[in-house]
């Protein structure tokens, strides 16, 4: 049965890129969404490395690109980067997210920035990918326990995070709302949607329990 949330989603008669991703942000937890969406999305966002960010930073565009096909790379499925996913995820920061937390994101890309540099001895923009899953895995290859404090950090109020949290808070931020955003703007887009997972938008009789077996190609379903 197609979420409620999708039956909101109406084709537009004109483009109207914001109310398009605040409709498409309602639908989060979802495995995809109108393929109008997202026909907009494509046509308001450039193919490949030449698309210029609403949002992002020329260092923070290549900290993403970086970090987006480190979390899902192209293998025998398509990767983050074959479905614009960093266009994506500069979309949603520059027309849904609120200005704090476009904030929180830039000041926690600065660290991871500068962390970068200390550790390479180079700009960011000149990194590679091999430089970025080092540095990245180097902040994920951590203890349960540290996991879980960090996690529980970042359910608290800004207002009343420490100084001496502040840093761990930033920087952790934004590699998780990176994280998200790509999961988010990967299993929501037409290209997996379709041809990756199961797709049916003529659905029939409804199953609600079967073997994984009886799956088509055992991966789940769009719609």
């Amino acid at each position: 049965m197609r979420p409620k949330s999708l039956k909101k989603i109406q084709k537009p008669k004109v483009m109207d890129r914001r109310t398009a991703l605040k409709n498409l942000s309602i639908g989060l937890g979802y495995t995809v969404a109108s393929p109008t969406i997202f026909n907009m999305l494509s046509s308001c966002t450039a193919e490949a490395s030449g698309w210029t960010p609403l949002f992002l930073s020329v260092d923070e565009k290549h900290m993403v690109t970086h970090l987006t096909d480190i979390i899902l790379p192209k293998t025998n499925t398509p990767g983050a980067l074959d479905v614009n996913v960093p266009q994506f995820l500069d979309l949603m920061y520059a027309d849904i997210e609120k200005k704090q937390n476009q904030d929180i994101f830039k000041k926690g890309a600065l660290i991871f920035g500068e962390a970068f540099k200390t550790k390479f001895d180079i700009e960011v923009v000149e990194g590679n990918k091999a430089q970025y899953e080092t540095l990245l895995g180097s902040y994920f290859k951590i203890s349960e326990t540290t996991e879980q404090a960090l996690l529980k950090l970042q359910r608290q109020p800004l207002e009343s995070i420490s100084k001496t949290d502040m840093g761990n808070y930033l920087l952790y931020n934004f590699l998780l709302s990176v994280r998200r955003y790509t999961l988010f703007g990967y299993y929501t887009s037409e290209k997996v949607g379709e041809t990756i997972l199961n797709y049916d938008p003529i659905p029939g009789e409804q199953k609600g329990c079967i073997p994984l077996e009886d799956v088509p190609n055992s991966n789940a379903w769009s719609l």
